[in-house]
């Protein structure tokens, strides 16, 4: 069985893709994995699922950092919404002040209802846009919360520094069927993740669940995600770097006769 692998850099993330090449397959560059065959079109969503929660995952990696502000915005009763129509007019228009005031920053936002309330709210993730001015702009309601994302972030004890993962996730499953159209809204000049050309595996065996490739230098490996359809996600991150600090000797006082 022939391999290729080609790396995605997003941000601090790079992620190896590794799958499975026909036998005849020449053109090792521009390879795609093969395409698979649905038992169902359940399996079929499933995978495009999939496939749109990976771009998100890199979109927001290769855009945001610790730099990068995230908050959450409500509607008050006067301005109250009750479908996703009016949501996403406001949305824009709302997108398009801040756009005018900071032309190139970056954001990211996303719709949904409470669980409790099932009032719309939004999630809005930015990069280049102060506080004060998100506060000045949003004339709906309230602000709930305005927060930097973490330098560090922890899963089970250990630090993967600004692997943002857990957020993204969180905010790719607001969507849904009841808003229609895309998952998430982004910004015409959001960064894109470079992808470096394929190259086939020259691997023993292959790589594996069990047998990822080597992590670049500085990055260690956090996932492993291994489709049906024979493709492995591998995802390293940049390891956090460690400050110095420098020990004082310590000084006697000095005295005075």
């Amino acid at each position: 069985m022939r391999q290729a692998k080609r790396r995605i850099w997003a941000g601090v993330i790079c992620e190896q893709v590794v799958y499975n090449l026909p036998d005849k397959a020449r053109n090792i560059k521009d390879s795609q994995p093969q395409k698979p065959r649905f038992d169902s079109e359940e399996e079929r969503q499933e995978h495009l699922l999939g496939i749109s929660r990976r771009v998100h995952y890199r979109n927001f990696q290769a855009n945001f950092g610790p730099t990068s502000l995230y908050y959450t915005l409500t509607f008050d009763v006067e301005h109250e919404i009750h479908d996703f129509i009016d949501a996403r007019r406001i949305r824009n228009n709302f997108i398009k002040a801040l756009k005018r005031a900071y032309p190139n920053a970056v954001i990211f936002c996303y719709m949904g209802r409470g669980k409790s309330t099932h009032r719309i709210h939004f999630h809005m993730v930015s990069e280049g846009i102060p506080e004060e001015t998100i506060r000045k702009k949003w004339k709906y309601g309230t602000i709930c919360r305005v927060s930097y994302l973490r330098e560090h972030n922890y899963f089970e004890g250990v630090d993967r520094g600004q692997d943002y993962s857990g957020l993204a996730n969180y905010l790719f499953d607001h969507w849904t069927q009841e808003q229609g159209g895309h998952r998430w809204y982004q910004t015409k000049n959001a960064k894109k993740p470079e992808a470096e050309p394929a190259k086939e595996v020259k691997v023993r065996g292959g790589y594996t669940k069990d047998r990822p490739p080597k992590a670049p230098k500085g990055y260690t490996l956090v996932d492993i995600t291994a489709t049906k359809y024979g493709c492995i996600h591998y995802i390293y991150v940049a390891l956090p770097v460690k400050r110095k600090y420098t020990r004082r000797k310590n000084r006697s006082p000095d005295r005075f006769d």
